[in-house]
């Protein structure tokens, strides 16, 4: 049997507020597993902690407890919790993929460079790099007259298309989701799930929260469920 790609095991994330001096949890002792070719969806109330496991997974959150063994295109496995800088920047750019609810990019940068960067940056040429980003973009069905303008300028869901594109043009080794389809209207939400189809026909490993269930039942092999906890309870009632 072939081994997971990402073992996740008793993870824990935190957060303390200084100027409250309080404690709040978000995630704890969270385990799963994830493999090559398929999709694990992570499900939960608001406020559960699914956005944080994946941020802790990527290393934008450093992880308050637990393990994330991760298992490289090598073979080696790395624990992403004590992994260092460089390791994990190396990483997200050869096999680690991320598509947030938000795009972040350089201003002034056209769309289509946008979405080549991850490719020119495992040193695939200028041409080749913008010609795959235009089918990826195609793919996503953003006119092309967009193409060459900044995102900046975009509607919540023409970013989201930008954001899915450079997130799959490398089709990573292990890909996470957040939210992908949720502000895409229905059209182009479907076009996205056949991406994402096709993505773990090839192999990728995913891990995803999706907005709506249906996605879930459709896309996800396993569903690991996040529970609160009573103090996580607690804590959302201040802020309520």
């Amino acid at each position: 049997m072939t081994p997971p790609i990402l073992q996740v095991e008793a993870y824990g994330k935190h957060f303390w507020l200084h100027e409250q001096n309080k404690l709040i949890p978000s995630s704890h002792n969270v385990s799963f597993s994830v493999s090559a070719g398929s999709l694990t969806a992570l499900v939960g109330p608001t406020g559960v902690g699914k956005s944080s496991v994946l941020k802790g997974i990527y290393r934008t959150y450093l992880p308050s407890a637990g393990r994330i063994l991760y298992r490289d295109a090598q073979g080696h496995v790395l624990d992403l919790v004590r992994a260092s800088e460089h390791q994990i920047l190396e990483l997200r750019r050869r096999e680690i993929g991320f598509v947030t609810q938000f795009l972040h990019c350089l201003p002034r940068q056209s769309t289509l460079d946008v979405v080549a960067r991850p490719l020119l940056s495992l040193g695939v040429s200028r041409d080749e790099a913008r010609q795959r980003a235009a089918e990826w973009l195609s793919a996503m069905n953003l006119p092309e007259r967009l193409w060459s303008v900044s995102p900046a300028t975009f509607s919540g869901g023409e970013r989201q298309r930008v954001n899915l594109a450079r997130g799959f043009i490398i089709k990573p080794r292990l890909l996470l989701l957040d939210e992908p389809t949720a502000s895409l209207d229905p059209a182009t939400a479907e076009r996205v799930i056949g991406l994402i189809e096709g993505l773990k026909a090839e192999g990728t490993a995913m891990l995803a929260v999706f907005h709506h269930p249906e996605i879930t039942r459709r896309l996800a092999d396993q569903v690991v469920e996040l529970a609160p906890l009573p103090a996580v309870e607690e804590a959302l009632k201040d802020f309520a």
